[in-house]
């Protein structure tokens, strides 16, 4: 198997798990059914883990995973189900008037995004012979100066797992 052979198969699989991901996002954002719209943010988030399978981060693939998909959308589903949202398909959360003026502001913002990438990066190339970081070094790098913030938002989701708790309890 020639290394071209394994660029192209990395650039239909990126292509599969980007259309995932776009028709995801975009139900996350047209559903009405919130716990519809947390399970399409899951398939966003595995689709992400997924690209960085495909750049050969496993580590990051893996944190991907475990802090996003094992720990916030579980939190967020337990947040749903807690507070007694209202479940099922919720008429007053679409704002028909609001894509008359998104949908132009979003295209624009594409656009600006897409130019300044372009003339920012247009000649950059990456230097094959860079030294790649070990998985030993990444983690070093996070759990050594970010260990207190991490802890923060640790005790921050448990405080909001007790909150919900609380407002569902029946007294």
């Amino acid at each position: 198997m020639l290394a071209s052979d394994i660029q192209v198969a990395q650039n239909i699989g990126f292509g599969i798990i980007s259309a995932i991901m776009v028709v995801g996002a975009i139900n996350v954002v047209r559903s009405s059914n919130v716990v519809h719209a947390a399970l399409s943010l899951i398939a966003v988030m595995a689709g992400a883990a997924a690209q960085y399978l495909l750049l050969a981060a496993e580590f990051v693939a893996v944190t991907q995973v475990l802090v996003y998909i094992g720990a916030v959308m579980v939190l967020f589903l337990f947040g749903v189900m807690l507070t007694r949202a209202k479940l099922g398909k919720d008429v007053d959360l679409n704002n028909k008037g609001g894509a008359l003026i998104g949908a132009p502001v979003a295209l624009l913002l594409l656009g600006l995004m897409s130019y300044v990438l372009i003339k920012g990066f247009k000649d950059t190339k990456l230097d094959p012979d860079l030294p790649q970081a070990s998985t030993a070094a990444l983690s070093d790098t996070i759990f050594s100066v970010y260990a207190l913030p991490f802890w923060a938002v640790s005790f921050v989701l448990l405080a909001a797992v007790i909150g919900a708790i609380v407002l569902a309890r029946k007294d």
